[in-house]
């Protein structure tokens, strides 16, 4: 009888049972595994390198917190892109399940962090914007360049802290506890209070959302009733609805992305997993890395310092490339009048 249904959901640390974690069976399953993860890793890296780029290439941009907390959301991004892709390939589809305890739990405790920091700075550019529309007028005196930075260093030391404690020693083997169903030498616990902490995040950033859409929502109200007379706040409070429909599509995408994953996770802590449940665990952690993916896509879209930079390198590139071919036709020009005199 196969070793996996002899020991569901015990402390079983062998690295042989590292196979009971292996759920694609078939080769196709393994083939929609990998086009999945190139695809949307290929892109993630590509577009979140581009907004770094953009941000980081601009003084205006590099200097808001603003930007600040979206290039930490790209970074994360592309960690996140880069640590879960190789690693979720080569245990799912090249079923190289070989590796020691400490190296599959440092390259989990990489996917831990950067999705979690990922989450946080949504978190913190949520944040942001809430007291951009709750006190504009002190908005600058609360939320400084050194402020802000001070918030990203504490988000990325909290989420690497967190994520390196089945390292550092709360997992199953060291404990002698239950494993999770769901990750080869994690806690049950120790997913749980996982969990919980993406929980809260996600919970801190739909209320944000929810009050800054609230607010956009009465700015609409108050200019519908006083057209003639807003004045020089009518643009200010269209970027203010312009940025509630931005911030109701990262909303959007975050839920649809990071709910299936959860309540699967929150499933396997309370009941066992069947394999198929198994199966639709491993393509459902595909739309976390779908997530880091678009948000770049709604930055650049909706984004407006973003999105004319982006067309000020695009018109940059065509230039290089319209002069890079026009230069052979001047230089044979230049040989052809060179010969005739």
């Amino acid at each position: 009888m196969d070793m996996c249904m002899i020991y569901p959901n015990t402390s079983k640390c062998s690295v042989s049972s590292m196979e009971c974690f292996t759920v694609l069976s078939t080769q196709a399953e393994k083939i929609s595994i990998a086009t999945l993860c190139g695809l949307f890793g290929t892109l993630c890296i590509l577009e979140n390198s581009l907004v770094l780029y953009l941000i980081f290439s601009s003084s205006s941009t590099r200097r808001k917190p603003s930007y600040l907390f979206i290039s930490s959301l790209a970074l994360a991004d592309i960690l996140a892109s880069i640590i879960f892709v190789c690693s979720f390939v080569n245990f799912h589809v090249f079923s190289e399940t070989d590796v020691s305890k400490a190296s599959f739990l440092l390259q989990l405790g990489g996917v831990t962090t950067s999705f979690s920091a990922s989450l946080s700075s949504l978190l913190l550019t949520a944040l942001d914007r809430y007291i951009s529309i709750s006190k504009p007028s002190a908005y600058k005196l609360l939320m400084t360049r050194r402020r802000a930075w001070i918030a990203l260093g504490v988000l990325w030391v909290t989420c690497a802290t967190i994520a390196s404690l089945p390292l550092l020693g709360w997992n199953c083997c060291s404990l002698n506890s239950t494993c999770s169903e769901l990750f080869p030498f994690v806690d049950a616990n120790y997913l749980s209070s996982w969990v919980c902490f993406i929980l809260v995040l996600l919970g801190w950033i739909i209320y944000a959302y929810a009050h800054v859409l609230w607010r956009a929502h009465q700015h609409v109200a108050y200019m519908e009733k006083h057209q003639e007379q807003v004045g020089k706040q009518t643009s200010r409070m269209r970027m203010d609805v312009l940025l509630a429909k931005t911030l109701v599509m990262v909303l959007t995408v975050l839920v649809l992305c990071w709910s299936p994953v959860l309540i699967l996770m929150i499933y396997s802590i309370f009941a066992r997993l069947s394999n198929p449940l198994r199966k639709v665990f491993a393509f459902c952690s595909t739309l976390c890395l779908l997530n880091s993916m678009v948000n770049p896509i709604i930055y650049a879209l909706r984004s407006k310092e973003l999105s004319s930079s982006l067309r000020r390198v695009f018109s940059q590139f065509r230039r290089q490339l319209k002069a890079s071919e026009e230069s052979p036709e001047v230089e044979s020009t230049h040989q052809s009048s060179v010969i005739e005199t």
